[in-house]
Formats: C-alpha cells, sequence, structure tokens
C-alpha cells in the first residue's frame, strides 16, 4: 500500500485528502476511491482533467499513482486567458486615444 494525496479547488472551498492504495493504482482509480466525490457532487471524476503535481496526465487511466503523489483535480477555466488579455489591450489603447 502507498500513501497518495488528492486535491481540488473550489471557488468556494478547497478539500486536500490523504488516501492509501494499492501499488498499481491508477491515477483515475484513485480518485474514484477517494472521498472528494462526496464533498464536491458536481465534479465529474471520470472525465475531469488531472495532474500530479502541476503536471497534467494525459491518461489517466494507465498511469499508475506512485507513493508520495499529489493528484490534482483541475476544473474549467471561467475566462480564456488570451482573450482576457486582448480585450484588456483594447480597452488600454481605447483609454489612450481618448485621452489625446
Amino acid at each position: 500500500m502507498i500513501e497518495i494525496e488528492v486535491v481540488y479547488a473550489a471557488v468556494d472551498r478547497q478539500a486536500l485528502l490523504t488516501l492509501t492504495v494499492p501499488v498499481g493504482t491508477s491515477v483515475r482509480a484513485a480518485l474514484l476511491e477517494s472521498v472528494v466525490a462526496r464533498e464536491f457532487p458536481e465534479l465529474d471524476l471520470v472525465n475531469c482533467p488531472v495532474g500530479i503535481f502541476g503536471r497534467v496526465v494525459a491518461d489517466p487511466e494507465r498511469r499508475s499513482v506512485q507513493a508520495g503523489d499529489r493528484i490534482e483535480i483541475y476544473r474549467p477555466l471561467l475566462a480564456d486567458p488570451k482573450e482576457v488579455r486582448r480585450l484588456r489591450a483594447v480597452k488600454a489603447a481605447e483609454a489612450k486615444a481618448r485621452t489625446q
């Protein structure tokens, strides 16, 4: 058995759970085994994107967890960062044009 952590941060609260799983458990299986689904029923643990220590796991069904891993559950972005920067630049250019 190995010990891992599962973390998730919602808009209003966060959870850090410690879990003991058998060696060879996949990332997705570890998520499904955790109690995070009870605490955050809105999560779709079968399809949600996940990572380990900030690195996205491309195939969580095949990737096995290692002792000490911290599985991070990612939520969708509310706004596209590129679009936000573009809108901010347009707004700044308009403000500059008005002051000249």
